[in-house]
Formats: structure tokens, sequence, C-alpha cells
């Protein structure tokens, strides 16, 4: 494939979505910025934002076509952390500068063949070639907690009815007829009346009846208190780590390190 039908391959991606490793999307490729000196593809303009208006340059090296995607080696972070640059259809030395040393990438004012530093050893055969080191990256399971309601305790109360017995000592009066003989002693009031008649008297007898009388009394406080009760759940997941293995000439325990 000669130069200008990979820079035209690669600008045919404008418009598409730009991912990250983990499928997580970085933004919309905008723009291929082609290197001055060699004229091929070396930066992807990306529109990032709530509603695509700021623009990161992400390094075309490592970007691979997935689908209708295009999968770059740069988390999601890092190029929404990247310096910014002006969108104007160029960048200057100084904002490159400033993005290849963002993205951990040697810089040089001079340029190689392949659009890329000088320094660069050998040659990437999946993409657009980097430097003489491949990153390797893996997932991490990060674990938190977050607070949800399990539900709700709520104090009711109502009115019952409950039949009460009880005793209580009642007293009542009642007559006795008493008959005493006559004495001096009481002789005045045995004859005060006259000699003979007719008479009544008449006694009012009292007696005890219960009754009872309702009163609220208050017996007791009921409050619902909250404890912190800490459990130990369990979170499992699948993570993805790459492998990196060496093909070729090279001494075994190099190989291994």
């Amino acid at each position: 494939m000669t130069t200008t039908d990979q820079a035209d391959n690669i600008a045919a991606w404008r418009g598409h979505d730009l991912v990250d490793g983990t499928g997580a999307k970085i933004g919309s490729i905008s723009d291929i910025y082609a290197d001055e000196d060699t004229g091929q593809p070396e930066w992807i303009a990306v529109s990032t934002g709530l509603f695509g208006t700021k623009v990161s340059f992400v390094p075309l090296a490592g970007a691979t076509p997935q689908g209708n995607e295009m999968v770059s080696r740069w988390t999601r972070d890092q190029v929404k952390d990247a310096p910014r640059a002006e969108a104007d259809g160029r960048l200057s030395q100084e904002e490159e500068a400033a993005l290849y040393q963002h993205y951990g990438m040697a810089y040089g004012e001079s340029r190689s063949g392949s659009g890329l530093p000088e320094g660069t050893v050998g040659h990437d055969t999946s993409g657009p070639t980097t430097d003489s080191a491949m990153t390797r990256s893996e997932e991490e399971l990060r674990v938190g907690t977050t607070r949800q309601e399990a539900g709700r305790v709520r104090l009711r109360k109502w009115v019952e009815t409950e039949h009460v017995s009880t005793s209580v000592p009642v007293t009542r009066e009642e007559i006795r007829v008493g008959r005493e003989p006559i004495t001096d002693a009481n002789i005045d009031r045995a004859t005060a009346g006259p000699d003979i008649s007719g008479e009544e008297h008449e006694v009012t007898l009292y007696e005890e009846r219960a009754v009872a009388e309702k009163v609220t009394v208050p017996k007791e406080r009921i409050r619902l208190d909250k404890t912190v009760v800490t459990d130990e759940e369990r979170v499992e997941g699948e993570i993805r780590k790459e492998r990196v293995e060496v093909d070729g000439d090279v001494d075994p325990t190099i190989a291994g390190a």
C-alpha cells in the first residue's frame, strides 16, 4: 500500500468512534493530522466533551480498526488529560512536544521517513511504528460500596380493649334490735314521754357501692434506634490481562525476563 493509499484509508475513519482497550468511548474522530515532513498520518483529532466541542489529540500509533470503531492503545483518561492544542489543521512543534511528553513518547524536531520522531528502532507490523517497546496492560478489579435503601421500619400503635375484673371491699349498715331494762340510770329518759302513746322511730341505713373510674397513665416509651452492622460480601469479576511473548532468535533467559 502506498503512502497516499494509507493516508486515504485512515482518513476514511473520520466520523467513527475512537475507543480504548476496555471499549470505553474516547470520542468521535474529527480529523487526521499528518506529519509535515513525510505526509504520513500521525495524530488523531478526537471530538470530546458533552457536546463534542473539545478536541483532543491522540497518537495514531497503535490504533487498530475493530468493526466500525478505531481502538486506541491509550486510555480515555489519558486522552482526557492530554495538553490542549488548537485544532487549526496543524500542530506546532511546542504543541507536538507537549503531546509526545504526555503520552510518554520520545520527540525530536527532525522527522524520520515513517512520520514519527527519530530514534525509532524496528517497525510495527500491526500498525504505525512507534518505538522499540510494547506496553502490556491488564485490568484490575476495583471494588467499593454504594448506599441504597434496604427497607423501612415503622412504629404504629392501636387501641385494644381488655376486660378487667378486680375486687374491692365495701361496707353497709344493718339494724340490730337491742333491749335494756329500766334502771335508775335511764329512768328519766324512759319516762320523758307520755305514759301511753303511739310512736314511730326511723333510722337511715348507709352502704358503700363499688365504683370504677378510668384514667390514662403513661407506662413506657418505645423508640426505634439504628445500629450499623458490618458484614462481608464477596465480589467477583473477570479481568483481562495482556501477555507478551517473544518469537525469533532471542536468548531464552532474556525472553523470559
